[in-house]
């Protein structure tokens, strides 16, 4: 095995201190071949970065790579405290529990970012996926929705999302139609070769995407035409997948994890009035579950984009995304679900109408990760059912 080797690459201009979270975000996205980094500080500063290889490495490359993330994500950002619209109390400590899952079998590492998980946890995320729907469903009137695993390369590029996060996208591949094409990639497993060296000689061909989250879906559903009613919410639960590097950890950051989605399409002021009001339902529903934490003004991690630092600020000012964050720990928390607002963005993009010609639809929507959700609740209350909320014990492990 090729031995690890770690290269110090000066930052000049230093990268002030507060922007060190940003930094620390994109580092594992700069090259395939950093295993590991360090972020080197000096006094409120970040004046290098450790990074760690594993082979033959071109430092003037990866410092390249590494600057131009530094200039064009990092520096231009305006950093201020994120306006909090509305904080949880809850009774004790929340503390980790992944050691703990892994050592009952209740949770196992069954590769990069998968994380396979089992009872109490499955029937846990079924419970609060419950409750969610619920809301959607007879508050909202929400049509539920379950949408194929796979959507059209096609239909997500009218998304932008190709534009704004390369860095999470996963393809789902396949070999070329062709029999010569399958004699090919037989051929090369016969001599030993590798399965994705054949895939790439003898294929490629990448019609489909895994889906980063639900809402896609739903506009690829409702596209090139005007809403069948004046409003419409639409919900869904399947699976999303993205690409997370090397951040992968615990059941915060899988590469496929499990969503509840709600979408809200239609003129302006239900959209707005509809995402206000699912926010408002869903915080007393963590006030119920007994989960603390806050929500509150967040920006999407768009990368290596023209204008990253504008757009990051324009979304904050607007206040177009919320963010649902729970503890994990004394010092850290994690984004269990978001609340978006997309003004006609999405309406444009995938031609969705508003009846009687008035023109692009506005949408919202709001998505729940099932296993951070779940992975929070047990972090709050522990693994023994006798500490959890009566109705929640009485559900999920009677």
């Amino acid at each position: 095995m090729t031995p690890a080797r770690t290269h110090r690459i000066p930052l000049d201009p230093p990268v002030p201190g507060v922007h060190a979270e940003e930094l620390a975000r994109r580092v594992y996205f700069v090259a395939e071949a950093i295993t590991a980094f360090t972020l080197v500080h000096g006094g409120e500063e970040v004046r290098a970065v450790d990074v760690t290889v594993r082979g033959p490495a071109d430092l003037g490359e990866l410092t390249r790579k590494l600057h131009f993330v530094v200039a064009n994500d990092v520096l231009g950002q305006r950093v201020f405290a994120p306006k909090v619209v509305w904080r949880g109390s809850a009774g004790g400590d929340a503390r980790e529990v992944f050691d703990e899952l892994l050592a009952r079998g209740i949770a196992s590492e069954a590769g990069d970012g998968q994380v396979a998980v089992g009872e109490p946890v499955l029937s846990l995320m079924d419970h609060l996926d419950a409750g969610i729907r619920a809301l959607a469903v007879e508050e909202f009137g929400a049509r539920e929705m379950r949408y194929p695993t796979l959507i059209p390369t096609g239909a997500m590029r009218r998304s932008g999302y190709f534009e704004s996060f390369p860095q999470f996208l996963m393809f789902a591949s396949r070999l070329h139609g062709d029999v010569d094409a399958y004699r090919g990639f037989l051929g090369a497993l016969a001599g030993g070769e590798d399965p994705a060296e054949g895939l790439r000689a003898y294929g490629g061909a990448a019609e489909h995407c895994l889906p980063p989250t639900m809402c896609f879906h739903t506009y690829h559903q409702l596209a090139d035409r005007p809403l069948p009613e004046p409003t419409l919410a639409v919900t869904a639960r399947g699976k999303s997948f993205r690409f997370e590097s090397r951040y992968r950890r615990s059941l915060e950051r899988l590469w496929d994890f499990t969503i509840r989605e709600v979408v809200f399409l239609g003129p302006l002021p239900y959209v707005v009035a509809s995402r206000q009001r699912l926010m408002r339902r869903v915080f007393g529903l963590m006030e119920d579950l007994g989960l603390g934490g806050r929500c509150e003004v967040a920006g999407d991690p768009f990368f290596a984009t023209a204008g990253t630092a504008e757009r990051l600020l324009s979304q904050r000012l607007m206040e177009l995304k919320y963010e649902l964050r729970l503890p994990l720990d004394a010092g850290r928390d994690v984004a269990v679900g978001s609340f978006n607002f997309h003004e006609r963005f999405f309406g444009e993009s995938y031609g969705i109408g508003l009846p009687g010609d008035q023109g692009a639809a506005f949408t919202a929507c709001a998505g729940f990760g099932l296993e951070r959700l779940a992975y929070a609740f047990l972090c709050r209350h522990g693994l023994d059912p006798a500490r959890w909320p009566t109705a929640v014990r009485e559900a999920v492990a009677p």
